[in-house]
């Protein structure tokens, strides 16, 4: 055998050795993983308990159905829209044990027990508006309105959490929001009009 057949020989022998050795290391970690993993098996079923505006429904659902999905497509709540699914626009947020949460980034099975609040459930009465819902409607603080359950959840827990004390504040807090129509100045309106209405209510 001449010299450069040998290094061709060499050659294909180390890299078939190493593609066989990488295979054999790599295929246990892929069973480990799944085998450690059976919520991620598909069709994989949870039982969840959402206290939704105060109400217990009880719901069957795949264990990856993130809370806004749960909301919109099995309580019949669709106040809560789906804007990018990333977390990016806030147009999904309510409120879980009163914080401010992005719904299309939660599994429905984290909030289990927990008290949510929906956009339909801000109100104290059918037919009556909160003072956060008057006040958008007061500053026309809306366009298309896609955006504003989710703006006017955020902006109830802004004034909620003290941090509606400035309008740079209310713009900080509420960064999270976004409004394609640009009605930011009138959000802000909105927000300030709200808070003395909310701390005398």
């Amino acid at each position: 055998m001449d010299l450069g057949s040998a290094r061709r020989f060499s050659r294909r022998m180390f890299l078939s050795s190493g593609a066989a050795t990488a295979a054999s290391v790599m295929a246990p970690t892929a069973q480990t993983q799944e085998s450690n993993s059976p919520s991620l098996l598909p069709n994989a079923k949870a039982e969840v308990t959402l206290t939704i505006n105060g109400k217990a429904q009880h719901f069957v659902l795949d264990a990856r159905t993130t809370l806004l999905d749960a909301l919109r497509e099995h309580a019949g709540l669709t106040g809560s829209k789906k804007g990018c699914d990333h977390g990016q626009c806030g147009a999904c947020t309510v409120h879980v044990d009163g914080r401010p949460v992005l719904s299309c980034l939660t599994l429905a099975v984290m909030a289990t027990d927990k008290a949510i609040g929906t956009i339909e459930g801000l109100a104290n009465a059918p037919g009556d508006l909160h003072p956060m819902q008057q006040a958008f409607v007061d500053s026309d603080a809306l366009q298309c309105g896609y955006c504003t359950p989710g703006q006017i959840m955020s902006a109830v827990a802004c004034v909620a959490a003290g941090k509606a004390q400035s309008d740079g504040q209310i713009r900080e807090f509420m960064s999270g929001n976004l409004c394609r129509c640009s009605a930011y100045p009138n959000i802000v309106a909105a927000v300030r009009d709200a808070k003395g209405k909310m701390e005398k209510a």
